[in-house]
């Protein structure tokens, strides 16, 4: 058995091609990320992978469209989306595959 702290992981991934990391692995990546009311991330969208996000508490703002605790949101390669938490929120993200650097910005 292993045991980690989910602070001590890159940006809360602690399932992928991360170091550190509980779980290496190109298959998928796995991350639970923490919001501050008002936190943003910029427009962007991924080549390669499927990106899902279960918003486990709070509520957002992604693709246009708002989403609060138990909505699972699942974004196709290609799908642009951006994100505004509107409450402090906590989401599960699973990307498959696994694909680092695949985040590209939208001008």
């Amino acid at each position: 058995m292993t045991t980690a702290k989910l602070d001590d992981m890159f940006k809360g991934w602690f399932v992928g091609d991360f170091d550190p990391s509980v779980f290496k692995t190109r298959a998928c990546e796995v991350g639970i990320k923490e919001y501050k009311k008002g936190d943003t991330e910029a427009a962007h969208y991924h080549k390669i992978a499927t990106e899902i996000t279960v918003i486990q508490s709070g509520k957002v703002v992604m693709c246009n469209q708002t989403y609060s605790t138990g909505d699972i949101v699942v974004i196709p390669p290609g799908k642009e989306t951006a994100f505004e938490a509107l409450e402090d929120t906590v989401t599960v993200v699973v990307k498959v595959p696994g694909a680092v650097d695949d985040k590209y910005l939208v001008d």
